[in-house]
């Protein structure tokens, strides 16, 4: 035999009974905290003040999964995700990030960044950093936010001046005569590095995509596949951050990822500021620009 107290009522099982409040408007159960409760207002107060439940106190709203509420949060209150805290303004909410999650808010933009790098990558962006780089290259106007910038450009082989990335690491290879950022096990002296042309044909067909033989990433078309082969993606990683020796190590196929590196400061590295810089001044104090199908540097 089972008794309901509240009842006041025996029963044949303790199914019965289980089955009776279920039924009875006499029992209101919370069935994920195993909780029964006198009346619907009290079970319905248990679900929004409880932290098990995912419910919006404000509103007093109870939601059908966690995820939905959140997406209340975000919709209709001033939230804060990495705390788990909602505030009574936007100006609060402002403050509290400007003040708790500095390396991660632009408070400019009002924006949320998911670590560090992004917001500092943000920050050297066009949005809040003027076009003050202009590409020196005869009849070219365009202006870059940073020389990493500029340098991509130049190595995308966008430019007019048909700068290319070989000619541009033949050129740094000449130029880095002490091996600051350059590997020379990875050059050949006095010629620069080993340019391997690299290119796909139909055999790449896997049977439903064309297939990298190196990385074996896929893709829709031939000239998409080619152009993958053409980037650096696959480049002899001749370029290398000076920190070596104190732990850095870090080494690129391309000149403008080693200026990222540079420039995001992540390592140190602008403690060699000197001596980087000189290196790189073959792209700033001097212009390039191609002539007759060679590359030529006037003073």
């Amino acid at each position: 035999m089972a008794f309901c107290g509240r009842c006041d009522r025996w029963f044949g099982s303790e199914h019965a009974l289980e089955q009776h409040k279920d039924d009875s408007n006499m029992h209101h159960i919370c069935y994920e905290c195993d909780k029964d409760f006198v009346s619907a207002k009290a079970l319905e107060q248990h679900e929004i003040q409880s932290p098990r439940h995912p419910s919006c106190e404000r509103c007093r709203v109870l939601f059908d999964d966690w995820d939905d509420l959140y997406e209340h949060y975000d919709d209709e209150h001033h939230y804060c995700d990495i705390c788990n805290r909602l505030f009574d303004s936007s100006r609060g909410l402002h403050n509290h990030r400007r003040e708790e999650h500095d390396d991660r808010y632009c408070p400019p933009c009002k924006r949320m960044f998911k670590d560090a790098n992004s917001l500092d990558n943000h920050c050297r962006s066009s949005i809040h950093q003027g076009r003050n780089i202009d590409c020196p290259m005869r009849g070219c106007e365009k202006s870059f936010v940073s020389n990493a910038g500029l340098l991509l450009h130049l190595e995308s082989g966008a430019c007019v001046s048909r700068m290319t990335r070989a000619k541009i690491d033949r050129i740094m290879a000449k130029y880095d005569r002490d091996n600051i950022i350059t590997n020379p096990s990875r050059l050949i002296r006095g010629s620069g590095p080993v340019v391997v042309d690299q290119w796909a044909t139909e055999r790449a067909w896997n049977g439903s995509r064309y297939e990298c033989y190196l990385c074996h990433r896929t893709y829709a078309t031939l000239p998409a596949l080619n152009q993958h082969l053409r980037s650096a993606a696959h480049a002899d990683k001749i370029y290398r951050c000076p920190r070596a020796l104190y732990g850095c190590g870090a080494e690129f196929g391309t000149l403008s990822a080693f200026c990222q590196h540079v420039e995001s400061e992540r390592c140190g590295v602008r403690r060699f500021r000197g001596e980087v810089d000189r290196v790189l001044e073959a792209f700033g104090e001097e212009r390039l620009f191609y002539l007759g199908g060679e590359t030529e540097i006037v003073r």
